[in-house]
């Protein structure tokens, strides 16, 4: 149910993007940064709060990462400018990276290996149902009372998450942490994972070639090469670089920075495209947003059984390659296409969504031992997050250099194809690395 929350806030707030333009006279570049800064938040506090989570209990995390999301979607709905919007966005994000990271490190120190695929399955099973109830009520909710309400649903379903967890959720922690938390690692790596982001975010408003835009990747790659000389030195580093040896680790990695690259971009222009060039309302919109959550929904229970039984590398591959179809037919959106064309292209990239999703997550998680999936999880993340923030702020660049509208559109749609072909030949890559 928590997991859920920070589901349903993605594409809620998708469908609401040109209700939110036209109100508070956002540009794309602030529509960008409404989304990103989610992101960036994400990015800064993934790794620190699995890792917070994995020492100090997660159970306690979560909750205090529920109740933080429930004042910060309170606030994002009495905003009444852009830079408020922006901030409490920006505590939604830093709550996220709890309720993403503490959720999947539960779940799988719950069951066992041999049920792990099926229970992660059912979870992003429930995460679907958000994905795929967001689009619909969200496009109910602005049609009906305004954007405003589509951060206020969050309230309501905050208070009742924690009365269910209360009930079923049992501590765990990782007993045998006996160091405590690296804190200048931590400090590090959350200052230089969301430099990156805000670079590639702004980099094309502020100029690529910029002395804003160089210096914030220059502080990053600094904050980063001093973060792996700490971790070399430390006994219980942050993230082990052994991990990056290990091809289901990298194989996790891999997927989540694709699978977010095509979701993001797809997402964010989609709405755009259907509101601008269609002239459809928000209802609508998020209608037709649907075929592709309700299939992912659909679907996560059945893959997570495929995974316990056959492992996640060939759903990895299926998943990608119908991505690719997805991408390829949303090239060839016109201001004529048939929303039946449209429909079709939705379904694979749902199908793509559930098949990539869950067995991404554990592919990470098997590459660790139980005491440290708050951490597999969090570094599973931040990659996630990268592939989102650099994949979206690529499909604006094309989306603008393209003319924006219909032509925009199919630049971005050819970049996120290219990108999941670009995955598919990693997987492979990897997967020959382990049978040597």
């Amino acid at each position: 149910m928590i997991s859920f929350l920070g589901c349903i806030d993605l594409t809620i707030v998708n469908t609401a993007a040109p209700e939110i333009q036209s109100d508070l006279g956002a540009s794309v570049t602030d529509l960008q940064l409404i989304v990103n800064i989610f992101i960036v938040a994400l990015s800064m506090f993934m790794v620190t709060m699995g890792r917070l989570a994995d020492t100090y209990g997660r159970r306690r995390v979560l909750y205090a990462g529920a109740v933080v999301f429930g004042l910060a979607s309170l606030g994002a709905g009495l905003a009444d400018s852009i830079g408020w919007l922006i901030a409490f966005r920006f505590l939604q994000g830093a709550a996220g990276a709890i309720l993403y990271t503490s959720t999947g490190a539960i779940v799988q120190n719950a069951f066992p290996e041999s049920q792990r695929g099926r229970a992660i399955g059912a979870l992003y099973s429930v995460n679907g149902v958000g994905l795929a109830i967001g689009p619909l009520l969200g496009g109910v909710i602005v049609s009906a009372l305004g954007w405003h309400w589509v951060f206020w649903i969050n309230v309501p379903l905050v208070a009742v998450a924690l009365a269910l967890c209360s009930f079923s959720v049992r501590e765990s922690r990782n007993e045998q942490s006996t160091t405590g938390v690296d804190w200048p690692g931590l400090v590090l790596l959350s200052l230089g994972i969301p430099a990156i982001v805000l670079a590639f975010t702004l980099g094309d408003n502020w100029g690529w070639t910029s002395a804003r835009t160089l210096l914030l990747l220059a502080f990053a790659l600094v904050a980063l090469v001093a973060f792996y000389l700490v971790e070399r030195r430390v006994a219980d580093p942050i993230i082990s670089f052994r991990l990056f040896r290990h091809p289901a680790f990298l194989t996790a990695l891999v997927s989540d920075f694709a699978l977010a690259c095509f979701y993001t971009t797809v997402l964010f222009l989609l709405p755009l495209y259907l509101h601008d060039v269609r002239d459809f309302g928000g209802y609508a919109t998020g209608a037709l947003l649907l075929p592709c959550t309700a299939v992912m929904a659909a679907l996560s229970p059945f893959v997570g059984r495929l995974t316990d039984r056959h492992g996640p590398r060939r759903l990895l591959a299926v998943g990608f390659t119908a991505f690719v179809v997805s991408a390829l037919l949303l090239t060839r959106l016109t201001a004529d296409t048939s929303l039946k064309f449209l429909s079709v292209a939705l379904v694979a990239m749902g199908i793509g969504w559930a098949c990539v999703l869950g067995p991404a997550t554990v592919s990470a998680l098997s590459s660790v031992p139980e005491r440290q999936a708050g951490l597999a999880m969090g570094s599973s993340w931040t990659f996630h997050n990268l592939g989102g923030a650099i994949g979206l702020a690529a499909g604006i660049v094309l989306y603008r250099t393209h003319g924006e509208g219909t032509s925009g559109t199919q630049a971005a749609m050819w970049m996120v194809a290219g990108t999941s072909l670009a995955a598919l030949a990693a997987l492979g890559l990897l997967r020959r690395r382990t049978s040597q």
